[in-house]
């Protein structure tokens, strides 16, 4: 019986080397320090964002009948911002009616109000940001107390009633950005041979019926919140199609590890500084900036459009969206012959049996 050739071993430093980075252990090894330091950016990237939330130029609306020099309302606004440990963005309005009209179009986040020297009326915005409303409402009474005013709170836009804490959207964006990519990295894995346009027909495919079913699920099975149709539904399924095609994007440029910025970008950055679980003034000053230009962040600022301020919609997140959708599709088309999978030229689709 004839036996199989023995395979040569390697000897010496660089030939033990040279064997181990062809085999299967130099990538499992690579896998389980990436993954070591993904652990820790994880957990950083959220605690860093929304572990200790603090006011930043925070926008209130200020309707006074006369300047805020001296007296007892000019010490509760700067006792509330010594309390807050922030320098209050006050835009003063010449009536309430203004007022409330910046609340609508999400240029401040509450109203004050001094009838007198003597009272102070605090109007939040839940759906605007719970967690700015709930820093609010907590710090407020606090140094009404302390200097002397009569305070009362109102909600000028509360939140739905099956969404109290105000994370529905967030979920529901979360779920659209991490099942995009996966199901771009599924199609990558199980329909390797697709092509091009395929890819992408696909991709568009799976983000229209994913889309679907989670506006389904929390609208109309759960009625979490007041979703809007097909509004919200567009906005889903862009989130899933842009979120799948960066992967694409970056399967193109980087081949296997194409998962690594994916990641990097989606989650430990996009997800934090969405405003979705800690609105945007609270959290630090540059992912404020950056979470408005990603596309978890224009999802969450959508939703919360298209939900709570339908009559002050804005084209701004919406470009976000297609602004990635169209350069990851661009890209991958343009270095589609770099991306590892499609077929050979002439090779059918449908092999028989």
């Amino acid at each position: 019986m004839a036996t199989a050739p023995a395979t040569p071993r390697p000897s010496g430093v660089r030939g033990h080397w040279a064997a181990y980075r062809a085999g299967p252990f130099f990538p499992a090894t690579m896998l389980a320090l990436i993954l070591t330091a993904a652990a820790g950016l994880f957990a950083g990237s959220y605690t860093y964002a929304m572990a200790d939330p603090t006011p930043n130029d925070l926008p209130v609306a200020v309707v006074s009948k006369s300047a805020l020099n001296d007296g007892k309302s000019a010490r509760f606004l700067a006792g509330l911002e010594k309390a807050l440990d922030s320098e209050m963005d006050l835009r003063r309005m010449r009536s309430y009616e203004d007022a409330q009209s910046a609340v609508e179009d999400q240029r401040v986040f509450a109203v004050l109000r001094f009838p007198s020297d003597q009272s102070v009326k605090l109007g939040v915005a839940s759906a605007a940001g719970d967690s700015v409303a709930q820093v609010l409402t907590e710090t407020a009474p606090q140094v009404a107390e302390t200097t002397g005013v009569r305070l009362s709170i109102d909600d000028l836009k509360p939140l739905d009633r099956g969404d109290p804490r105000g994370l529905a959207l967030f979920y529901i964006s979360l779920a659209a950005v991490i099942i995009g990519f996966v199901g771009a990295v599924q199609l990558n894995v199980h329909a390797k041979g697709l092509n091009p346009p395929e890819r992408i027909a696909f991709t568009a495919l799976y983000s229209l019926m994913g889309g679907f079913v989670i506006h389904a699920v929390v609208r109309w099975l759960l009625d979490a919140v007041a979703l809007t149709f097909p509004l919200s539904w567009v906005i889903l399924s862009l989130t899933m199609f842009a979120s799948g095609m960066v992967f694409t994007m970056f399967n193109t440029l980087f081949g296997r590890w194409a998962i690594i910025p994916t990641w990097g970008l989606m989650v430990l950055l996009g997800n934090p500084s969405s405003g979705g679980a800690v609105s945007w003034p609270l959290l630090p000053s540059p992912l404020g900036e950056i979470g408005r230009w990603l596309p978890p962040g224009a999802s969450v600022n959508a939703q919360h459009t298209a939900v709570y301020f339908p009559e002050a919609q804005h084209p701004g997140p919406y470009l976000v969206l297609a602004g990635w959708a169209i350069l990851s599709c661009a890209v991958f088309w343009i270095w589609r012959h770099r991306h590892p999978g499609g077929r050979e030229p002439g090779e059918p689709a449908l092999v028989p049996p």
